[in-house]
Parts: structure tokens; sequence; C-alpha cells
């Protein structure tokens, strides 16, 4: 699990990059409710071509 609570919006890019691009999946990347920390988790996401979902609204889930 990546939380993204009290992390700063220009250290996000890096940060969720690393963690998808490192981890064993399944993993949840918690967002908050914040639409801009949403926007740049999944601009991240769809640069590298990752599908995601989201069960819940304050986090996203990446299964395969």
């Amino acid at each position: 699990i990546l939380d993204l609570h009290g992390i700063k919006h220009n250290d996000v890019d890096r940060l969720v990059e690393n963690f998808v691009l490192l981890k064993e999946l399944p993993i949840r990347i918690i967002t908050g409710n914040s639409d801009k920390m949403k926007d740049l988790v999944i601009k991240v996401l769809n640069r590298h071509q990752i599908e995601y979902e989201q069960f819940k609204p304050s986090q996203i889930t990446i299964l395969k």
C-alpha cells in the first residue's frame, strides 16, 4: 500500500512511478479525497499503460 496522505503534489509522480514499477501486484494507492491527487496518480498509471480500478473513492487498486 502506498499512502499519499501528507505527500506534496510535486513528489507524487516519482513516488507513484517507483511504487507501481517496483512492487509486486496487487497494490493499492491511497489518494484521499483530493481530486488533484487522484488526477496525478492516474496520469502516471496512464503513462505506463497500467490498468487500475477504483473500488473506493479514496483509493486506486492495480490488480494486473
